[in-house]
């Protein structure tokens, strides 16, 4: 049976004609699929009965099954989803402050926004080394309904209706390696979700970017960086060997930006890796040639899947993020949410074999 979620009102129209030949039947089945969380056609009470039944014996509205919920003491959720052909994947509910916490006050008080962290791919081929899902290597991509049917069922779960959350593409996989389906699902969401509470991680996928950039609403951008000079960023980050930082770096030059908007970087901390001072003047230095603001992540640790690694003192980023702020960039530090869930950034997995590690 064809599956509804994924498809633009005018893709539902075509789908749909035999069955809801009037053209307002379409924009009606989205609205709910999308605005009033429907996950069963009996749920769309303004359609009549005979259309309802003619519509569940050809079609579906794909929303992943949730296996699993786990939440944290700080709020946090995550979901583990089941897809139609047994792949699973996780995503994050996320509540936090709407004001930015300084690096020495991450329990700044402030109203509560609500973010939606989203996978595009069951599993990652760019292998990170500070990455659980990089562990896991390659999956396939995930279908703009499977994206989209990631926030739609947390949603449904917590409650939240349009207008009333952030969304993230910073789960599991590289969203710029499946950038055609992510395009449509950023389509989608754009709906509820403004382009400007809407963000797109990269590892720094140049086409990705460029193909992004084309966009005329474009989310906001965050480049995974966590290496100021290639030989270290090459060693955490493979994907620095096909896109080096010259290349990346005339990429984000080319990103049109609207006025008042920044490129977030987004350097992971790793204890006796790239947590110096020299590691932090040399990331000011290359970051402030763009509108830039720099997102430090200590290191969330695995022993299991990131074994050897280490997160550094606090005493250690505290002073790394003074030097980067001294340096000229503005800094927030990402005093990771839902660690108790294994719901922190970089620890998504989906399942719990991890592979053999790689040679560092």
């Amino acid at each position: 049976m064809q599956d509804l979620l994924g498809l633009s009102p005018l893709d539902i129209a075509r789908a749909v004609r035999d069955v809801a030949p009037e053209p307002f039947r379409a924009a009606q089945i989205f609205q709910w699929i999308h605005a009033r969380r429907a996950a069963d056609f009996t749920e769309m009470t303004s359609l009549p009965k005979a259309m309802r039944e003619a519509l569940a014996e050809g079609f579906v509205i794909g929303v992943p099954k949730v296996i699993a919920r786990t939440p944290a003491p700080d709020g946090t959720e995550k979901f583990l989803f089941e897809l139609a052909d047994g792949a699973r994947i996780e995503a994050v509910y996320i509540v936090e402050s709407k004001k930015t916490p300084s690096w020495t006050d991450p329990e700044t008080p402030g109203a509560s926004r609500i973010t939606i962290c989203l996978s595009s791919q069951a599993g990652c081929a760019v292998d990170c080394a500070f990455c659980v899902t990089g562990r896991m290597g390659a999956g396939r991509n995930l279908t703009a309904g499977e994206i989209v049917g990631q926030y739609l069922a947390i949603a449904r779960a917590k409650g939240f209706g349009p207008h009333a959350a952030n969304v993230v593409f910073m789960g599991m996989g590289e969203p710029l390696l499946n950038v055609s389906q992510v395009t449509r699902a950023l389509d989608l969401l754009e709906e509820e979700v403004s382009p400007k509470r809407t963000t797109v991680s990269t590892a720094g996928v140049v086409p990705g970017i460029e193909s992004l950039a084309g966009r005329p609403h474009r989310p906001n951008l965050a480049v995974s960086l966590s290496g100021a000079d290639d030989s270290t960023r090459t060693k955490l980050m493979p994907i620095n060997r096909t896109y080096p930082l010259a290349e990346l770096f005339a990429a984000l030059k080319r990103w049109p930006l609207e006025r008042g908007r920044k490129i977030t970087f987004e350097y992971v901390l790793i204890e006796g890796v790239n947590d110096t001072s020299a590691d932090a003047v040399k990331l000011a230095a290359l970051v402030r040639t763009l509108p830039a603001k720099v997102n430090l992540i200590p290191l969330n640790e695995s022993k299991e899947w990131l074994p050897g690694l280490k997160r550094p003192s606090d005493a250690t980023v505290n002073a790394f993020a003074k030097a980067v702020v001294g340096g000229g960039v503005p800094v927030t530090v990402r005093w990771s949410k839902g660690l108790q869930a294994d719901a922190a950034c970089g620890q998504l997995k989906g399942r719990e074999e991890p592979r053999r590690p790689r040679s560092r």
